[in-house]
């Protein structure tokens, strides 16, 4: 399927040119115009007058009255404590169906024709700071219910353990809320109006139950669509032993806020992983690492790719924001090549918004420079709801045309491309030393000043695109470690990426040592965050290096003082070569002057 793009490249030429205003992208044919490419979608008008986007197609079927369910959950025991000790575990679920004429939903037996699937949002909020599991919510749930409802589909609104009217215990996607969201794909997947396919979407927290659903295997689930979702919970808080300023308190608070609210049902979170959670949190902190130890295994409970690597067999669609602070892109990437390379089919969207929908306008217009704002209006997707009907259709149903897999990549001022995958096949990988940049010192930690060095000027257009790797020849003085973090910036001063690390985790990852010898050198295999950015022929690059930076913070252990030497240090910069006949327009936008590659087509 990844063969089609380089197919349509060569039959019709046209509808990529990048000189925009000199031709317009041929229209396809009857037949591909059902299902159109994301190339082919310029030309399109879609309603913007709601907060959300609009399928070109309106369904013919009505909207049923909402359902509430509660399904049983044999798998939580008296071991798990919580409502396991009574039995009685349920999670709380909204349904809603497609009015078809002489489809009784009530009936035991239904005929083909009677059989739809169902699209489910899965997380804590409904009742928790939003509606409740039955009004259809303006986050996503509305979205969908008026979207995809009227196309014959089911849509739940489902509560996750310890939330809205689901009991047991807020267990923060371990392994409880795992069991718990198997079980509403099962019952989803296996009602007598139900074709035996369930898809998963939500952003967020709701983003993180896709990833869950998918370690189980289980035969409903046929389609994941992840946006700003978490394949792991320490990977959310913690970068190469790193922790985010707000990890403990985000980390515990999720506990307090769901967990504890002064009712009747408090007493069910009296479970293992509710009291596991408010430790752990300090704990890694102080380690940096995943401390499981003596047995216990919390955050392994809480880690996702690779059970869904080995047992998952649907489709993933991942959806990224590039400049999403409050779940970082390396959620995406390298995630959507790990996956492909499991053999499982995956496409991903990723834009220069943030923690956001790719057709939200008030969030996108409101990113700050060198965050996205470069990017805007050109971030905004009107398409997405047929995006995904188109998606949903294929997995769900077997309608339609199969999708497009890859990568739709947005650079940091605005232009989308399309790749087989990312980082790109034919990047070229530029390595140099450091020392050759011009280093303005050697010496770092908290009472040192910043050191910069800059590379520069690119010789042609160029687009960094992937994960630039730093390593950093580092000697610690002290048995406090150390901790290094680096800005990537244009010549106007624009962020472009940041790396960072904990010294005691030099070689990347997770498992980091307890401590380092003093005056022994290691080199810190440092990454930068995914990233996607132009520069036009003449501009440079700019790195500073700090002690810290960003909203990350050293552990008390590792705030030592530590030389570099730059010498034996490598920048690598992942490059790729593409002109504007790489580019293509997304509709609602008015492709002028502003647009950087205006210059170059």
């Amino acid at each position: 399927m990844r063969k089609a793009l380089l197919m349509l490249v060569i039959m019709l030429p046209a509808m990529f040119s990048g000189c925009f205003g000199e031709e317009d992208i041929v229209p396809a044919s009857e037949e591909e115009s059902v299902y159109p490419q994301p190339w082919e979608r310029a030309d399109y008008t879609y309603v913007d007058s709601d907060v959300f986007s609009r399928v070109t197609v309106n369904g013919s079927f009505g909207i049923d009255a909402v359902r509430s369910v509660f399904i049983d959950v044999p798998t939580i025991t008296a071991a798990d404590g919580g409502a396991g000790l009574t039995g009685d575990a349920v999670v709380h679920l909204g349904l809603w169906l497609p009015v078809i004429e002489g489809c009784d939903w009530d009936a035991a037996n239904l005929s083909e024709d009677c059989l739809v699937p169902v699209i489910a949002e899965i997380g804590p909020y409904y009742n928790d700071g939003d509606v409740d599991a039955l009004t259809p919510a303006d986050r996503l749930g509305r979205f969908l219910i008026e979207n995809y409802v009227p196309h014959g589909y089911g849509v739940a609104q489902v509560s996750v353990f310890g939330t809205g009217d689901s009991n047991h215990c807020m267990d923060l996607m371990g392994t409880d809320e795992q069991r718990g969201i198997d079980a509403s794909v099962s019952w989803l997947g296996s009602q007598p109006w139900s074709n035996g396919k369930v898809g998963i979407i939500g952003k967020s927290y709701d983003g993180s139950t896709p990833w869950q659903a998918a370690t189980f295997g289980n035969p409903y689930l046929a389609t994941i669509v992840p946006m700003s979702g978490l394949i792991g919970v320490h990977d959310l808080m913690w970068r190469n032993g790193s922790m985010e300023a707000r990890g403990m308190i985000m980390h515990n608070g999720v506990y307090g806020s769901f967990g504890v609210d002064g009712d009747s049902q408090d007493i069910q979170n009296v479970c293992e992983g509710y009291a596991e959670g408010y430790a752990m949190g300090p704990l890694a902190y102080i380690s940096g690492g995943m401390v499981d130890y003596a047995g216990n295994t919390y955050w392994t409970e809480r880690s996702f790719l690779d059970r869904v690597v080995e047992n998952y067999n649907g489709s993933v669609y991942i959806i990224q924001g590039m400049q999403d602070w409050n779940v970082d892109p390396h959620m995406a990437f390298p995630t959507h090549q790990i996956v492909d390379d499991a053999g499982i089919e995956i496409k991903t969207l990723a834009g220069q918004w943030a923690h956001d929908y790719p057709d939200r306008d008030s969030g996108h217009s409101s990113q700050s420079p060198g965050r996205g704002a470069e990017a805007y209006p050109y971030t905004l997707r009107w398409d997405w709801a047929d995006e995904m009907l188109y998606w949903f259709d294929w997995y769900l149903k077997g309608e339609g045309a199969p999708p497009t897999l890859g990568v739709e990549m947005q650079d940091n001022r605005g232009g989308w491309r399309f790749e087989n995958t990312w980082p790109a096949e034919d990047t070229d990988y530029l390595s140099m030393e450091v020392d050759a940049l011009g280093p303005s010192g050697a010496l770092m930690g908290a009472t040192q000043g910043e050191i910069t060095f800059s590379y520069g000027p690119f010789e042609n257009d160029t687009w960094i695109a992937g994960m630039p790797t730093i390593h950093v020849a580092t000697t610690p003085h002290t048995t406090n470690n150390g901790h290094i973090f680096i800005e990537m910036t244009d010549d106007s001063g624009m962020h472009l990426g940041h790396a960072v690390m904990d010294l005691r985790f030099h070689a990347g990852g997770r498992d980091g040592a307890i401590e380092l010898i003093p005056f022994s050198t290691v080199v810190a295999m440092m990454e930068f965050m995914p990233m996607d950015a132009f520069l036009k022929a003449g501009e440079s690059i700019h790195f500073t290096v700090t002690q810290t930076g960003e909203d990350y913070v050293p552990s008390p252990a590792a705030v030592g003082d530590y030389s570099i030497n730059w010498a034996a240090s490598t920048l690598t910069l992942p490059i790729v070569h593409r002109t504007c006949d790489d580019l293509f327009q997304v509709p609602m936008t008015d492709y002028d002057e502003s647009m950087y590659y205006w210059d170059i087509c």
